[in-house]
């Protein structure tokens, strides 16, 4: 039920931001806030640009896949400094959430 970016064939990714994607609409915020509860940050997927008040006045073009990464989506913390034992806390908490 867990999704990571997908690479196009012949690229690799620095991963320099972790994102997932779930299966199901709101583990990502059951989630979070297991996270949170453990004081690790984690964060939604950015808010698509025509949810935001400043942009609600100017047309969109939609096709509903923004909104579905938003509702489906969180951003693990990552960078080069994460040590093995906070990577291991941040995917415990994940399984035993999921679990």
């Amino acid at each position: 039920g867990i999704e990571f970016q997908p690479e196009l064939e012949g690229l690799f990714s620095n991963r320099w931001l972790t994102c997932l994607t779930f299966e199901e609409k709101g583990i990502n915020d059951k989630v979070r806030l297991a996270l949170e509860n453990e004081n690790i940050e984690a964060r939604p997927l950015w808010k698509p640009m025509h949810l935001q008040p400043v942009f609600k006045k100017y047309p969109a073009y939609l096709n509903g896949i923004s909104e579905d990464l938003f509702d489906r989506g969180l951003c693990l913390p990552s960078g080069s400094n994460l040590a093995q034992k906070d990577l291991d806390r941040i995917v415990e908490t994940i399984l035993k959430t999921l679990n």
